[in-house]
């Protein structure tokens, strides 16, 4: 595989990731119980994205490793053929 196949599998699983991550560790107004009058209670009280990016980036080249990996396995290619 090259490096472009290789960078654009890996910005599709990063986008893909990134929804799977983005739920974790959010509290919102009703959870802290500080709600600020005219705005959603469902918002969140902070929004900490440098860690979730992070944590996503982490995420997506584990993914990304997993899928180079079984793409290259002999074992996975005899079954596949």
């Amino acid at each position: 595989m090259n490096w472009i196949g290789f960078l654009g599998m890996y910005i599709v699983t990063w986008a893909i990731c990134l929804f799977v991550v983005l739920p974790f560790g959010v509290r919102n107004q009703v959870d802290e119980g500080e709600h600020v009058m005219g705005t959603e209670r469902g918002a969140p009280v902070s929004f900490t994205i440098w860690k979730k990016l992070l944590a996503n980036t982490a995420l997506s080249l584990v993914v990304v490793g997993l899928i180079v990996w079984g793409a290259s396995s002999p074992v996975l290619q005899r079954y596949w053929h």
